[in-house]
């Protein structure tokens, strides 16, 4: 793809945004469809150029199918290289739905029973955040490979690192679905990232605006007043994810919300903070802004930028760069969908699946997982502490 052609089908993706971003508003205040989870268009050329690296079916259980419903959401049922064993949610009429969907006939009252499945070689695990680790830690005590929805943990460093030591003594495979990594934007910086057309980073910004006026519904209300950067993957991905690299360090500071459930007298986690601004030491020595945001007004977000000593990319790459490596996303399997998220998940499934069938690490491991996640964890203890400058756990395989 030439620069002009990025350039121009760039444009033309930001306007359809804006241009349907009040819809998706008015919808959202009625309670449907959330931004952001919005089906991209999958076109017949999704799939050109798709290569199949095996005959062999993947034996999948999927876990979870709550108000987002992610359980279903992401292609696994018809990607031509799995087979959907089993599902399970708590509730029954949601169990059942999800049943339905990934059009399988075997159900489980909860994700402890469907572990035991020997049948099962994988899990996609789309339960509460509050449960991602605890979950994806049983699993793998059962000997099968772990997809996780966002973020890695939940609020704790501690259960990171036995998330981390859990994955790697037990040679299965864990991937995080982080849906930015396959935003259009965020894969074209990584490709020319690798490829040295931005050099070292100097500067990042990454941002997840998410308004929320009422209280979304949520599995024991763990959204609610939750502290906005432990759900930072979003925006952390647009430095984490084209570099691979961590962050080292942050400073944070919160604002007081004046949304009512946002307020530290009216939540389970006594957060006083509707928006948080942090900056992190990156480890090439930059600097990353990474903002979450949860009751400012305006158009639904999850976007970032970046300036390098050798190019930078807003709306496109402009740099010393003159040859642009590829930089559209992988082909699809065909009739699995892009799906919401800037038509991410399908991109998302089949990267775990051929992981797993080529026995390689995914992109999204869980280092990268960590490093994701865990940043934002501390950022928070910053903005408790008043922007105190704090030292960030590092993950490498």
């Amino acid at each position: 793809m030439s620069r002009r052609q990025f350039l121009r089908d760039s444009a033309l993706v930001g306007a359809a945004a804006l241009a349907a971003s009040p819809a998706a508003r008015a919808a959202a205040v009625k309670g449907t469809p959330i931004p952001g989870f919005e089906p991209a268009a999958t076109g017949a050329d999704a799939s050109k150029g798709w290569v199949p690296v095996s005959d062999r079916k993947i034996r999948v259980g999927i876990v979870g199918y709550g108000v987002c419903k992610f359980g279903a959401a992401f292609g696994f049922q018809d990607h031509p290289n799995v087979e959907v064993v089993a599902v399970s949610d708590l509730f029954p009429d949601r169990c059942a739905a999800l049943a339905k969907a990934c059009r399988c006939s075997k159900t489980y009252p909860s994700l402890e029973e469907l572990v035991k499945d020997d049948r099962i070689e994988a899990v996609f695990i789309a339960t509460d955040a509050a449960s991602h680790a605890r979950h994806a830690l049983e699993v793998l005590k059962h000997g099968k490979h772990v997809a996780t929805a966002v973020p890695a943990v939940w609020g704790s460093v501690e259960d990171a690192e036995k998330l981390f030591q859990a994955v790697k003594s037990s040679g299965r495979k864990y991937m995080m679905f982080e849906t930015s990594c396959f935003h259009e934007d965020l894969y074209a910086m990584h490709q020319i990232y690798q490829a040295g057309g931005f050099g070292e980073i100097v500067y990042t910004e990454g941002e997840y605006f998410h308004y929320a006026p009422t209280p979304m519904e949520a599995y024991k209300e763990w959204r609610t007043g939750s502290p906005p950067q432990w759900y930072v993957t979003h925006a952390s991905a647009y430095h984490i994810g084209v570099t691979g690299r961590p962050f080292t360090e942050v400073s944070c500071l919160g604002m007081l919300s004046n949304v009512p459930h946002l307020q530290a007298k009216n939540n389970r986690y006594r957060n006083p903070f509707g928006t948080e601004v942090a900056l992190y030491r990156t480890s090439e020595g930059g600097m990353a802004r990474i903002m979450v945001s949860k009751d400012t007004q305006g158009l639904g977000a999850e976007k970032g930028r970046l300036r390098g000593q050798k190019g930078s990319f807003y709306d496109g790459y402009v740099g010393e760069m003159k040859k642009l490596p590829p930089t559209q996303r992988p082909p699809l399997p065909p009739n699995v969908a892009r799906g919401g998220h800037g038509g991410a998940h399908g991109y998302l499934t089949n990267e775990f699946v051929t992981a797993v069938l080529q026995d390689r690490d995914p992109w999204i491991n869980i280092a990268m997982a960590l490093n994701m996640t865990v940043c934002g964890v501390v950022a928070h203890q910053s903005a408790l502490k008043g922007g105190e400058l704090m030292k960030i756990p590092q993950y490498k395989m």
